[in-house]
């Protein structure tokens, strides 16, 4: 997942990246190898702040792994398959009124 920042110089990146892209960096930084319980998955990478918006709003990864009822993943992709809904709801939780009826407006 990633989100246009504001244009504004040549120097700023091209997306500000959160949840499941930055998660899976992580993973392949860390050399995670599957299949893997959350736990080990915790040790490999540590407690580790997850952004899961474009505002920087962040979840520990114990917090967002406590939210899964799996333990067990074959693979990587199950894995972030797993966490996905959580940062996803997170995001949901911080969508305001402001910008929930901005975002019904049909302009």
């Amino acid at each position: 997942m990633a989100a246009r920042p504001p244009s504004g110089g040549a120097s700023e990146p091209d997306a500000i990246e959160f949840g499941i892209a930055v998660l899976d960096e992580h993973i392949d930084e860390a050399d995670v190898s599957f299949p893997a319980t959350g736990e080990e998955i915790l040790d490999a990478l540590g407690n580790r702040e997850i952004p899961y918006d474009a505002n920087s709003r962040t979840i520990t990864l114990e917090e967002a792994l406590d939210q899964v009822p799996q333990t067990r993943f074959e693979n990587e992709t199950e894995f972030l398959d797993a966490l996905y809904p959580v940062f996803d709801r997170k995001r949901q939780e911080g969508v305001g009124l402001l910008t929930s009826l901005r975002d019904a407006l049909p302009f």
